[in-house]
């Protein structure tokens, strides 16, 4: 079964970090993205831009209305995502658990509905 893993996290928490930090940063993803490829779950993953370069869409009456940045405001923003595929709820919850954004943010896991 197909499950998204949604990072949200505060955008600005990046630039806020030391360069050793950002390395360190960038070296826990790529493992944690590796041992997804290793185990053979991943199905794809993406980091986002900055939540400004949004676009959201809303159709009324017929009528298209189109804003510009995201459609909530919050303190957390989507930031990125991975797309996995494992047997259960429970195996995509353990593979969240091992995801950097889950000390630093928070992570959303939905199954993927499949049509």
């Amino acid at each position: 079964m197909q499950y998204l893993l949604m990072l949200y996290a505060n955008e600005n928490g990046w630039s806020q970090m030391t360069p050793t930090e950002q390395e360190q940063g960038v070296a826990a993803y790529g493992a944690y993205t590796q041992a997804l490829k290793t185990a053979g779950v991943l199905v794809g993953s993406n980091r986002l831009q900055n939540s400004a370069t949004a676009t959201t869409v809303h159709v009324a009456d017929g009528k298209s209305q189109v804003l510009d940045g995201p459609y909530v405001d919050s303190k957390e923003q989507l930031a990125g995502y991975y797309l996995i595929d494992v047997p259960d709820l429970d195996a995509a919850l353990a593979w969240t658990a091992r995801c950097p954004g889950a000390s630093h943010g928070t992570i959303e896991v939905r199954p993927v509905w499949s049509m």
